[in-house]
């Protein structure tokens, strides 16, 4: 079978809004590396979209798997409860930020965390106002487009979205908006918009993952935290995408001196598997009645168990301090590339959660066309990347955090030759 051969058949059997970004088709991998059905090898600094921070096929992952497989696969946990969903509960419980008493609720996809976060936040609360940022993005069911601030291409057309939903600009020193900006606007939303307390939630990413990997700036999400606890609101945070020890930290939040009162965990909580979840304090999540969250795949016996082997896994091989190692390198290789490519504008991150930004070169001006054509040379010679940003002029790193050193070093060397090509 041939890639090509596997599009012809693709374009004619799904649908066109399904952005796919290659026509690679895979065959096998392993840890870092991908094969596709024609037997090349590409090294994966993809992760799946950050879901593979324990690498691809982790054998201690699937074998997790297998063992529940011949157990049972599905019971539904609101019909016959199980084991394993009470013992990942217990340890997000344990492992999140915050000594305070803690409950879990397990779903599919980080979508189905950010729908039911609103859901408790609401019900806990009593109110119906959520606040969410320019550039975020938090899935995209109707409520997460709602909360998503980047129109293209996940908004455009679909609406009218759920009601009561707002935007506040992100700080974003690079892009001109201070955290001073920042707090103002919430300041007007707060006199011109909705009464603060109708708030019942402010929704943020420690670190935005489709809007450009921004950092949320420290004084900010202080600020945030003062405002919620002066106004009764709820703060939630997305660890979608920066979870999971991607950071150099086991959660993005931890970088900040802020316990958030609820939060959101997705891919790489289950290294491939569908599952996500959201912890939070007791009293906030136990506002709902009995029946009014679940769903008939939430918290997946084969998902849960590959879960507590991804926790158990980034353990036993410090994946936390390997976290750092490989943003430190990957950091330094960027730096060492301003002086040949003028077009980077910006090198940034936390732990291996890295980004580099394109402008034009001597200008302030966006430049999306270089990015897709690094992005390019790059699969050319078998490395693929990922873009994002508001103007799609940012490539991600989400290079497995297991990855062998000899592979990155190649990773990166090919890095090195596509920006330069």
């Amino acid at each position: 079978m041939s890639n090509q051969a596997l599009q012809k058949r693709k374009e004619a059997a799904t649908v066109r809004g399904v952005g796919v970004m290659t026509q690679i088709y895979a065959d096998h991998a392993k840890n870092s590396e991908v094969w596709d059905v024609e037997g090349k090898r590409y090294i994966d600094f993809t992760g799946g979209i950050g879901v593979l921070n324990t690498g691809h096929c982790h054998p201690k992952v699937i074998a997790a798997v297998e063992a529940q497989l011949h157990k049972f696969t599905h019971t539904c946990f609101q019909v016959f409860p199980y084991q394993g969903y009470v013992e990942l509960a217990e340890k997000l419980n344990q492992i999140t930020p915050g000594n305070h008493a803690k409950r879990t609720a397990l779903f599919s996809t980080g979508a189905e965390a950010a729908e039911n976060a609103v859901k408790i936040a609401r019900v806990a609360t009593g109110r119906s106002g959520i606040i969410a940022f320019s550039g975020a993005f938090h899935g995209r069911t109707m409520m997460g487009m709602a909360l998503t601030g980047k129109v293209v291409p996940y908004k455009a057309g679909f609406g009218p979205f759920p009601s009561e939903v707002y935007h506040a600009p992100f700080p974003v020193a690079l892009h001109g908006v201070s955290v001073d900006d920042s707090l103002q606007a919430l300041d007007r939303l707060f006199k011109a918009d909705i009464d603060p307390k109708r708030v019942a939630a402010i929704i943020i990413e420690p670190v935005q993952g489709e809007g450009g990997f921004y950092p949320t700036p420290p004084e900010f999400m202080r600020q945030l935290r003062a405002i919620c606890d002066l106004h009764g609101i709820l703060l939630v945070v997305d660890e979608v995408q920066s979870g999971f020890a991607r950071t150099g930290k086991m959660f993005a939040i931890e970088h900040y001196d802020v316990v958030p009162d609820m939060m959101m965990m997705a891919k790489s909580l289950a290294g491939g598997f569908p599952l996500s979840a959201l912890t939070g304090r007791a009293e906030i999540m136990d506002a709902a009645n009995p029946g009014g969250l679940g769903g008939t795949y939430a918290g997946n016996p084969l998902a849960v168990a590959a879960a507590l082997a991804v926790i158990d896994v980034i353990e036993e091989e410090g994946l936390v301090a390997r976290a750092n190692e490989l943003g430190a390198q990957l950091r330094s290789t960027l730096e060492g590339l301003r002086s040949e490519v003028p077009e980077i504008a910006d090198v940034r991150g936390l732990g291996a959660m890295v980004a580099v930004e394109f402008n034009q070169p001597g200008s302030k001006q966006p430049n999306p066309d270089f990015a897709k054509k690094v992005q390019a040379k790059a699969l050319e010679q078998g490395l693929v990347l990922l873009t994002c940003g508001i103007h799609f002029n940012v490539i991600r790193f989400l290079m497995p955090l297991t990855i062998q050193p000899e592979v990155f070093a190649e990773g990166l060397q090919k890095l090195a030759l596509a920006m330069k090509a």
